[in-house]
């Protein structure tokens, strides 16, 4: 008896495993798996499987010599694939052909000059490069899905592309499990840090500190120091990096006292219900899931406009979008956060935000693109 259902193939080099795209792929193949009248068969590299409903086929990674690596597994993913009888592709890294592609970076060769600012391109670019062109130029790629209207903006920057062919769909949140309102945690959060009900908690979560804009801030928190004469902004930093480098920039600063380390957090939602405004100056950010995680927990935002989460940020009303060079800006953005009235009503409006922009509805908007392909 032949079945009806629409076999999906979803092609990824990592499932499910550590990063803010594994964690997409993870989320959203999931809850496709359980749509009735779809098979879910995911190519690739390495597994962690979360559903009994997903059909896993290894593929190959060929590192070394290392400018094979993309190029290894876009042949072999297009070649187990041709094997077999797909309705539809969907792609989440470069390959050679595919119906859907989301993209959760901008073209690798715009990465490397731009944001790396490199001046010649390894074999390993120029590999990664051309594995990358000739699925952008595919002519049967039907839709591309950027993760944010910056990286939109960067892949029509490089390439010839029908904007008709693409659709902005961004990275949900568990709303569930970053709204608890547990007033122990805050309490006890703070307290174990020495944080006191009047200080502005200030949370810098990302395992990048650099790149992150961690300088930039602790250069805002001066200001708001000696142009405002405040220092009740307290900044948490989670994650890992050089601690160090930024202790000796705070003390050289003059707030060392305002700077404290909480290292890698397994319980991060915690850490949001204890925290006031998140504070996110990045050099560049395709997205940045800490951005909706902290909306879900009623946080408003104070992020670069180099971060593609800046599509949710409604200027002044859920958070607000700054250069993330202009540090008097940044400064006076964080001193109207001590308005303890303002920062609570910014918070509501940004866990409404949050609300529209869940796992299931992200998931629902991929399957409107499937139905309407697969017509």
């Amino acid at each position: 008896m032949t079945s009806n259902r629409k076999k999906i193939a979803v092609v990824v080099p990592k499932y499910g495993l550590v990063g803010g795209g594994e964690r997409f792929v993870l989320e959203l193949t999931e809850r496709l798996a359980n749509v009735p009248g779809y098979e879910i068969h995911v190519f690739s590299n390495k597994w962690r499987s979360e559903s009994d409903h997903i059909t896993f086929h290894k593929i190959p990674i060929i590192t070394f010599p290392k400018w094979l690596t993309s190029i290894s597994f876009a042949y072999l993913a297009n070649r187990k694939i041709a094997k077999m009888d797909f309705d539809l592709i969907h792609s989440h890294d470069r390959v050679f052909k595919a119906d859907v592609v989301t993209l959760h970076s901008i073209p690798h060769r715009t990465w490397v000059s731009d944001i790396r600012q490199k001046r010649r391109l390894s074999l390993f670019d120029h590999g990664t490069s051309w594995t990358e062109q000739k699925m952008y130029t595919c002519s049967g790629c039907q839709m591309f899905l950027p993760v944010s209207n910056l990286v939109k903006i960067k892949l029509l920057e490089t390439f010839k592309i029908d904007e008709r062919k693409i659709r902005v769909i961004h990275p949900g949140v568990d709303i569930e499990r970053f709204q608890s309102v547990n007033p122990y945690n805050r309490q006890e959060i703070r307290t174990a840090f020495g944080i006191s009900e009047s200080d502005l908690l200030i949370l810098f979560v990302g395992m990048n500190f650099e790149v992150k804009g961690l300088d930039s801030l602790l250069s805002a928190i001066a200001l708001l120091k000696s142009e405002y004469h405040n220092d009740q902004a307290k900044v948490l930093v989670v994650g890992k990096g050089n601690n160090k480098k930024y202790k000796a920039l705070a003390h050289k600063l003059g707030i060392g006292k305002q700077l404290i380390f909480s290292g890698v957090r397994n319980d991060i939602e915690r850490i949001y219900q204890a925290g006031d405004i998140l504070v996110m100056l990045s050099k560049f950010d395709t997205f940045g899931m800490v951005v909706t995680e902290a909306m879900s927990a009623s946080l408003p935002v104070i992020i670069s406009d180099n971060v593609g989460a800046k599509d949710l940020v409604i200027q002044g009303e859920n958070g607000f979008v700054v250069d993330r060079e202009d540090i008097d800006m940044t400064s006076s953005k964080i001193n109207l956060m001590l308005n303890k009235e303002k920062r609570l009503e910014m918070g509501k409006k940004a866990h409404k935000t949050a609300l529209n922009n869940t796992w299931e509805k992200m998931a629902l908007k991929v399957l409107n693109v499937y139905e309407a392909l697969l017509v």
